[in-house]
């Protein structure tokens, strides 16, 4: 009569297990958190005018040895210290950067163009994306010395 008794425990610890295991029913899922009321969206700031370049023959013409080091700091990297598109990340750069000691090339393009490449970059006169605008970082009249100190590359 042993027999029986045995059966029936191991049946019912086997029903057991195999319901703690995931053999029985599935557990009801857990309620979803209740969701947050959606923030408030930031009001979208009112675009601001891009403000035309200052013409820089009407702000007075810039000093060349004023811009000698701003072009050695934020130009020379891709036109070279000589102004020959040879600096040393133009190894990299597709289009290869302008030559600014090329007279023909450079005395054709107003102080107005070179100042807005300049400030704006290079999309701003329908050239290159990689060149990029420094009107964030040099003042108009810095631009101007820059400017001034291109022109003396050219002659």
């Amino acid at each position: 009569m042993r027999r029986p008794v045995h059966a029936t425990l191991i049946l019912g610890l086997i029903l057991a297990l195999s319901s703690a295991c995931g053999g029985g029913s599935e557990a009801p899922p857990a309620p979803e958190p209740e969701a947050a009321a959606p923030a408030e969206p930031e009001p979208t700031p009112a675009a601001q005018p891009v403000e035309p370049p200052a013409e820089p023959a009407a702000a007075g013409p810039g000093n060349a040895d004023a811009g000698a080091p701003l072009y050695a700091t934020y130009c020379a990297s891709c036109h070279g210290p000589k102004g020959e598109g040879d600096g040393p990340v133009s190894a990299g750069l597709t289009p290869k950067p302008a030559k600014h000691s090329d007279a023909a090339y450079m005395n054709a393009l107003s102080d107005e163009h070179l100042f807005k490449v300049v400030k704006q970059g290079g999309p701003a006169v329908g050239k290159s994306p990689l060149m990029a605008p420094w009107g964030g970082t040099l003042s108009d009249a810095q631009i101007r010395d820059v400017v001034a100190f291109v022109r003396s590359l050219a002659h």
